[in-house]
């Protein structure tokens, strides 16, 4: 897989792709200020380089009936490399299970679970999770509202440092 070198027109490209995974290739184009196929060429070399790995359809949870989205800390008896990767491939097993990340400190790992109701996720919790191999503890914490929800990376489209917002007008 070849690295391309980001420049201004890339930047973009990858900043509207991510914004809008739909957006017709002419519209990219006209964004990026070029025409549609050397902007084609471009979405491909990207793809090609891994900076684009797929594109999907953003979901309504509550609209499909999840109405509980549940984060839990998950504490490992051991932490040796054989034993993570164990756990990662029994996570990959639930589809209530949409996220999972290995910590550094206190936990190994956060899952967010999505479930149709309480009741469903505290089955999961008590006949999947807790009695899952190596699993020492697990706390969980109900999510109440998403504030929040920006899928992907900030992508530098004005030279400013990544990640680094202004400060709020008064």
């Amino acid at each position: 897989m070849q690295r391309v070198k980001l420049d201004e027109i890339d930047r973009r490209i990858l900043h509207d792709l991510q914004e809008d995974g739909r957006i017709t290739n002419v519209e990219l184009a006209k964004n990026a200020g070029i025409s549609a196929p050397p902007c084609l060429r471009r979405v491909r070399a990207l793809e090609e380089a891994g900076y684009i790995e797929g594109y999907h359809a953003q979901l309504n949870a509550e609209h499909l009936g999840f109405g509980v989205t549940v984060f839990a800390l998950v504490g490992l008896q051991s932490q040796a490399e054989n034993d993570l990767s164990a756990f990662e491939s029994l996570v990959q097993s639930w589809p209530l299970v949409r996220e999972c990340y290995m910590l550094a400190g206190e936990n190994d790992f956060i899952l967010k679970v999505v479930a149709k109701d309480w009741d469903t996720y505290q089955h999961f919790l008590t006949h999947e999770l807790t009695g899952a191999p190596n699993v020492e503890h697990v706390k969980t914490s109900l999510g109440i509202r998403v504030s929040k929800f920006l899928p992907g990376v900030p992508v530098n489209l004005s030279g400013e440092k990544e990640g680094v917002g202004k400060k709020p007008q008064q």
